[in-house]
């Protein structure tokens, strides 16, 4: 099996006007970034259980230079003020928030709960990574 097989083909990234700018800005002010100790080598200042504990197969955040929780946080909180969200949403939370960073790694969140993602840097391979860098660059 191929690894971009592995991908949720189900993710898609909403149209624009599925959020407006108010509620964009509301959602990136209540959210809060949790983590997840897979996708981490050094746990920074995540304050995770186990502090971290890399699995083979998931990309870590250290790979694209997330070592702090406001790091992460940012991230998350400019995906939502941009729009970059899945059109599925949860209890008015999208799914999936995406962001770009600085160095152009795409770097994908899924909801853990009300309000609250975890996130890890796409892999190449993912067909949505280059999705994403396509919307983030037309921002």
């Amino acid at each position: 099996m191929k690894r971009y097989e592995k991908f949720n083909p189900k993710r898609r990234l909403a149209t624009a006007e599925i959020l407006s700018s108010d509620e964009r800005k509301r959602l990136a002010d209540a959210v809060t970034y949790t983590g997840n100790p897979e996708h981490k080598r050094n746990p920074g200042d995540f304050g995770l259980t186990p502090p971290a504990q890399p699995r083979r197969g998931k990309t870590l955040c250290d790979g694209a230079s997330i070592f702090k929780r406001s790091d992460a946080l940012r991230w998350l909180r400019d995906g939502l003020e941009r729009g970059a969200v899945s059109e599925r949403f949860i209890d008015g939370w999208p799914k999936n928030v995406w962001a770009v960073t600085e160095d152009g790694t795409p770097l994908e969140a899924q909801r853990d709960g009300e309000g609250s993602y975890h996130g890890y840097p796409m892999p190449p391979e993912d067909p949505m990574a280059a999705e994403i860098k396509r919307f983030w660059e037309a921002e």
